[in-house]
């Protein structure tokens, strides 16, 4: 959450010429609601169900880029499911630069990250430190890892993704 998954990953399927899909874009599409609806009226393990479901559809896709959300490659064998069908990078940032990711992701976009609702800097900061120590054995498991600074413009972006088409 707040890595730039979705941004680099425009970025990257524009500089391939491939198709992006946005997972948590893509469930809403198919549930029409979104994402902060579907967490809040089913549940977690609910959205887990949908977003596993909905991974499985969008792996089949050829010359494809697609971001998952934070929590997707912890549940369900979907790791396993990225690292067949394709190539799997994990953006690996500091909890400070996910912060500000997120800070300038709200300014541009209004926010939907449901598990954040309501906390101040410090709490989120707890927040992204506890599930990254609980998600970090996944995201390790990743094709590629890349280091991602704070991205403060499209040039940052860019040169993110051309570091990642040179591993592809």
């Amino acid at each position: 959450m707040g890595a730039g998954k979705t941004t680099i990953g425009l970025d990257l399927a524009d500089t391939l010429n491939y198709e992006f899909v946005d997972l948590d874009w893509y469930i809403e599409d198919l549930c029409n609601r979104c994402i902060s609806d579907i967490f809040s009226q089913e549940g977690e393990a609910r959205f887990r169900e949908i977003e596993h479901e909905a991974l499985l559809q969008v792996s089949e896709k050829d010359n494809a880029v697609i971001a998952v959300g934070g929590g997707t490659p912890c549940f369900y064998d979907n790791m396993d499911i990225m690292n067949h069908k394709g190539i799997s990078i994990y953006l690996k940032a500091s909890v400070k630069t996910l912060i500000e990711h997120i800070h300038i992701g709200s300014q541009v976009r209004s926010s939907n990250r449901p598990l954040l609702k309501g906390m101040d800097d410090k709490q989120m900061g707890e927040f992204i430190t506890k599930n990254l120590i609980l998600r970090e054995p996944f995201y390790l498991r990743a094709t590629h890892i890349v280091p991602i600074p704070t991205l403060r413009g499209k040039h940052d972006i860019s040169l993110i993704s051309q570091k990642i088409s040179c591993l592809l």
